[in-house]
C-alpha cells in the first residue's frame, strides 16, 4: 500500500468518523464539564513519524492538571485522579475520538503504532526507533493483540513487524478486530505509559 492509499483511507474514514461522532463527541464534553472543572480536551506532545512531535488531542478523563499530581504522567488501574465520565471514557477507548482530528491534520494515521511520549522515544534503542517510520495511529496491530497487558518490548516488536508489513489488508483487519475488542472491552490501556519500563 502507498502513502498516497494509506492517506486517502485515513482523510475518508477520518471524515466520516468525526460527522457520525460530532453529537457523541458534544455530549461526552458536556458530561466531562459537568462532573469536573477545566477544559473538556486534552492535548499532550507524543512523538510523530521519525520523531517529530506534535499534540495529541483527546477528550480529558482526569481532574485538570493530574500530570502534575499523585503518579504524574503513569497511570495505575484504579488511579483516583481518573474521573467516573474517564472511567466510561477509557471502557470503550471512546477519550481515543478526538485523535481523528491529529489523522485529518496528517499527523496520525487510522492504523499504525501508537503515539508515545518524546521522553520515552529517547529512551529507545536503534532498532526500537524503527517503529517511528511510519505515522502513528488510532489502534495498531500491537492494540489489537494484547494491547496494555503485553510487555512493552513485546509491543514494540508487534509494531516493527506492522511496519515491515503494513497492507491495506492488514488494516483492514486491524480495524476489524479493534471494533470487537473496544465492544467487548478487551486488553483496555490501564494508562498513557502502556506497559513502559523506563523512565517518565
Amino acid at each position: 500500500m502507498t502513502d498516497a492509499v494509506k492517506r486517502a483511507l485515513d482523510v475518508t474514514l477520518a471524515s466520516i468518523g468525526l460527522v457520525l461522532s460530532a453529537p457523541l463527541l458534544a455530549v461526552l464534553a458536556a458530561a466531562i464539564r459537568l462532573e469536573s472543572p477545566g477544559h473538556p480536551f486534552y492535548t499532550q506532545t507524543r512523538a510523530g513519524r521519525d520523531g517529530r512531535p506534535f499534540s495529541i488531542l483527546k477528550l480529558r478523563t482526569m481532574v485538570q492538571g493530574a500530570e502534575f499530581t499523585g503518579a504524574g504522567l503513569a497511570i495505575q488501574e484504579g488511579d483516583e485522579r481518573i474521573t467516573r465520565v474517564g472511567r466510561f471514557l477509557r471502557r470503550y477507548s471512546l477519550d481515543e475520538l478526538p485523535n481523528l482530528f491529529n489523522v485529518l491534520r496528517g499527523e496520525m494515521s487510522i492504523v499504525g503504532p501508537r503515539p508515545t511520549l518524546p521522553v520515552q522515544v529517547q529512551q529507545y534503542t536503534e532498532r526500537q526507533r524503527g517503529r517511528l517510520a511510519v505515522k502513528p495511529g488510532i489502534t495498531g496491530w500491537a492494540q489489537v493483540n494484547g494491547r496494555a497487558a503485553l510487555p512493552w518490548p513485546e509491543r514494540i516488536e508487534l509494531d516493527l513487524w506492522y511496519v515491515d508489513h503494513f497492507s491495506l489488508m492488514l488494516d483492514l483487519k486491524i480495524l476489524a478486530r479493534t471494533v470487537r475488542m473496544v465492544l467487548a472491552g478487551q486488553g483496555l490501556y490501564t494508562g498513557e505509559t502502556g506497559g513502559w519500563q523506563g523512565t517518565l
